[in-house]
Formats: C-alpha cells, structure tokens, sequence
C-alpha cells in the first residue's frame, strides 16, 4: 500500500529538486525517497537486522561514529575507583 506525503517547498526549491532529479535519471518522487532512505541508512537506524550484512553494516556505522580508543578495562577500574573516592561521577 503507497501513502502520499506532501512536502512544502517554495518554487525556486521545488524547481531545483526537479531538475536534480532529472539530471539523475530519476522522478523527483523517486529521488526524494532515495535521498529519505539514504540519510536513514547513513544515521545507522536499522528497521531490523535480517542478515550477516545488515549486521555489518550496524557495525560499519558504529564504528565510523567512534573517535579514539577504547580504554582498557583497567582505565576503567581507575575511573570508577577515583569517582568513589570523590563521590561523584566522572561522566
């Protein structure tokens, strides 16, 4: 079943839309629920993980949004026992 969604835009931006879709080889409908589901996919917000390679993707996002290291656990003990002795949390 299709559901209609309006989208209000002024006309110079509705005009770019459309010819970038052109240009594209695509509807602007089309375009528009490419660039929808595409930004989706990029923000790593998964509908479910049906297979092996949607879990590799879930991974691939993840890491691609982690700076740094990770710190050993170590790091982690000294963490948790400096914030008990100042009873109060580091993070």
């Amino acid at each position: 079943m299709s559901r209609r969604i309006q989208v209000v835009v002024d006309e110079h931006e509705a005009e770019r839309f459309r010819r970038q879709a052109a240009v594209e080889g695509m509807t602007l409908s089309g375009w528009l629920r490419k660039l929808a589901r595409d930004r989706i996919d990029a923000a790593g917000h998964y509908g479910g993980l049906r297979s092996m390679d949607d879990l590799r993707g879930f991974w691939k996002v993840c890491d691609a949004a982690e700076t740094g290291r990770e710190p050993d656990w170590d790091e982690h003990l000294d963490v948790i026992a400096r914030s008990r002795r100042r009873g109060g949390s580091e993070t």
